[in-house]
């Protein structure tokens, strides 16, 4: 085994034995139940995920897997937090038992405490807090329900979020368009076509005038898009649907045989956007007219300005001839461009439509209050911000990767309407 995988592994092994203690522990006070059970379903579920652990390379390269794969992640994600949580109670516990029997052994000389009783807490030990190993299981029990809910609801619970936009600028021949966009497929993590399906017509029934995709349509392989194609085709719009790619639609986090191979697999997944008719933006323009009045949809490659996530986007070129459109459109991937770029460069563009966070599948989000962790790394991480004259809407994801399902943050399908004036 790899040296880099020893501290990880030792890490987990540790939080394995302090959830077992704090499960053996609140077995104890009940004698008459069934422990053999309850260890059984434990040690289970732990041995599913070390052996999870021994095939990962297997299981989450392989398409086939699909199955192993979801089971894993499923496991993990619902019982690995759960543990480390317990685990923090079980730590703290020790660290407070630690300084007991440091009292007890150094300081003997009090009246409330006999040398007689000293030895005893000495050598029979000091045993663990009730409260606190109760605290660690409850809180345990909590976040794996949590996380359970989220994979079995949240995953494919489709939210259509509507936003109204006054672009000044906007012509008023485009006065009342609307756009839908959808982000962050990752269709290698799928596992329920019915959902997904549910998903497309939801979609489908907005009736947007344009549709736009903003990238990471797999997770790494183009061959991840096999059984998905003909749910995604039917994803229309009467003045066009746009896509453009993601950081995960290069193939750059797999481990390719060789360059050709990589280039193969981008070029495949390109032929995909093709074979769906959706039109992929790679660094270009499209022009837009109506009654002599233009605006301009511009789409660039993964453009990322945290991190490091790849810098593949060329603004300039897809902004060039741009200028007689009096309304900008900007798609690109990663939030993070636009105050890199955008703001400073290119104040012509109106609005820029992003995904990419997916709001890291977990939060809050209580009428205008939003959080997620995700929030310490990225400025704008879910919904609309507008800095001067400028806009950008950044959706929350329509898939996942990683953790197979949603809390809190939800999959959504995002419908703007434009309007040139209140």
């Amino acid at each position: 085994m790899a040296a880099r995988f020893i501290i990880p592994l030792t890490i987990l092994f540790i939080i394995e034995i302090y959830a077992y203690q704090a499960i053996r522990h609140y077995m104890a006070g009940y004698p008459n139940f069934n422990k053999n059970l309850v260890f059984g379903i434990y040690l289970g579920l732990s041995a599913l995920l070390w052996l999870g652990f021994l095939g990962m390379r297997t299981i989450m390269a392989t398409p086939e897997m699909k199955i192993p794969r979801l089971v894993f992640m499923s496991t993990f994600f619902i019982t690995a937090p759960a543990k480390l949580i317990i685990s923090i109670f079980m730590l703290l516990d020790d660290i407070l038992r630690l300084f007991k029997w440091l009292i007890a052994k150094f300081y003997t000389n009090t009246s409330t405490i006999s040398n007689s009783e000293v030895v005893q807490n000495i050598t029979e030990g000091i045993s663990r807090n009730d409260f606190l190993v109760n605290s660690a299981l409850g809180s345990g029990a909590l976040l794996a329900g949590t996380l359970s809910y989220g994979i079995l609801s949240g995953a494919h619970d489709y939210r259509v979020r509507r936003k109204t936009l006054i672009l000044p600028n906007l012509p008023k021949s485009f006065d009342g368009m609307t756009i839908a966009q959808i982000s962050d497929v990752h269709s290698g993590s799928f596992y329920n076509k019915i959902a997904v399906q549910g998903g497309v017509e939801t979609l489908m029934k907005q009736k947007a005038d344009m549709v736009f995709f903003t990238g990471d349509l797999v997770n790494d392989k183009a061959e991840e898009m096999k059984g998905w194609v003909d749910i995604f085709s039917k994803i229309k719009a009467p003045m066009g649907v746009y896509s453009t790619l993601g950081n995960h639609d290069y193939g750059d986090y797999y481990q390719w045989s060789s360059q050709q191979a990589k280039a193969k697999n981008l070029e495949d997944l390109k032929a995909t956007h093709k074979q769906m008719g959706w039109n992929l933006m790679m660094n270009e323009n499209k022009i837009f007219s109506e009654s002599g009045d233009k605006i301009a949809l511009l789409g660039i490659e993964n453009f990322g300005a945290k991190g490091n996530f790849p810098k593949y986007g060329k603004l300039a070129e897809a902004h060039k001839n741009t200028d007689e459109a009096s309304t900008k459109i900007l798609l690109s991937h990663d939030p993070s461009h636009w105050d890199y770029e955008v703001n400073k460069k290119y104040k012509d563009i109106d609005l820029m439509l992003s995904g990419h966070t997916h709001g890291m599948q977990f939060g809050i989000e209580i009428g205008d209050f939003r959080w997620s962790p995700v929030s310490m790394m990225y400025e704008q991480w879910a919904d609309l911000y507008k800095k001067e004259n400028q806009y950008l809407y950044v959706n929350r994801g329509f898939g996942f990767i990683g953790f197979p399902g949603r809390v809190g943050i939800l999959p959504e399908i995002t419908v703007i309407t434009l309007k040139s004036n209140v």
